[in-house]
């Protein structure tokens, strides 16, 4: 294990006595996406109001909207008229593959900076066909906006159907530079009864789960696992009404790593 991971290992708040042990990683070091790790997605309508379309051009694809390129995931929008959209772009998730219960869960990226980009890393709930949106959980490790490249936030979403999803959030703003020349850390910490959000090993939210509540509106600690998700949108109601400017140019999420782990004390591999 190197240094960077060991220093990964014993990072964590308050309530991170005990140390972290690596149980799976992506450091997009070799030539391709690794397809027994991760899905690509096809959304030709996806949810938020967006206006892309996820394609499922990969690495080698013409025209591949995610690939590995330089040692780094590489996911990108562009102004491309395809099939009833005007913006393409991809999302890629570990359902079915790799799916995890309680963890720390980090990636190194530089978001994009350009008006209407909606760049996320994500869990979500892998019951989610059984249960439904928001029942199984929805974990957002961060979500930027891409006209305020300093800017990022984090949330849960929860409840027993869409029409009552609970969501709890935070910003989070650097001190100095951006999310977009620079890598940045952004990382969550899911224990069954307390979620943290890190940016930089800086902790700045915390949402214990209340006394009492119902199981729909905690299913943080219901013994179902997430998967992981990365993905690019293009405009949405995160940031409405700002929208892409008509000549934009191609837009990258850039992910040097994802790396999930357990407490040393939990069982797993």
């Amino acid at each position: 294990m190197t240094a960077t991971l060991l220093a990964a290992c014993a990072a964590g708040g308050d309530s991170a006595s005990e140390s972290w042990v690596l149980q799976w990683r992506d450091e997009f070091d070799g030539p391709l996406l690794d397809s027994t790790s991760w899905n690509v997605v096809h959304m030709p309508d996806p949810f938020n109001e967006e206006l892309q379309y996820y394609t499922d051009r990969a690495d080698g694809s013409p025209n591949a909207n995610v690939f590995v390129e330089n040692g780094a995931l590489t996911i990108e929008a562009r102004r491309e008229d395809y099939a009833h959209r005007r913006y393409t772009s991809a999302r890629i998730n570990t359902k079915g593959k790799r799916e995890f219960l309680y963890g720390r869960f980090e990636a190194r990226m530089r978001l994009p900076a350009e008006v209407g980009m909606w760049p996320a890393f994500w869990l979500l709930g892998a019951n989610i066909d059984d249960v439904g949106w928001p029942a199984c959980g929805e974990i957002d490790i961060v979500e930027g906006k891409g006209r305020m490249p300093d800017w990022t936030s984090g949330a849960l979403h929860r409840g027993p159907e869409p029409g009552g999803n609970v969501i709890t959030a935070a910003e989070y703003r650097l001190p100095v530079g951006d999310f977009h020349t620079e890598w940045h850390l952004f990382a969550v910490e899911w224990e069954p009864d307390q979620i943290r959000w890190y940016v930089d090993d800086v902790l700045y939210q915390t949402v214990d789960k209340p006394a009492d509540v119902e199981p729909a509106y905690w299913p943080f600690d219901q013994g179902h696992a997430f998967f992981v998700i990365l993905n690019l949108a293009v405009g949405g109601w995160f940031d409405a009404p700002y929208e892409p400017p008509d000549d934009l140019e191609p837009q990258r999420l850039l992910v040097d790593y994802v790396r999930v782990f357990r407490r040393a004390s939990q069982s797993g591999a």
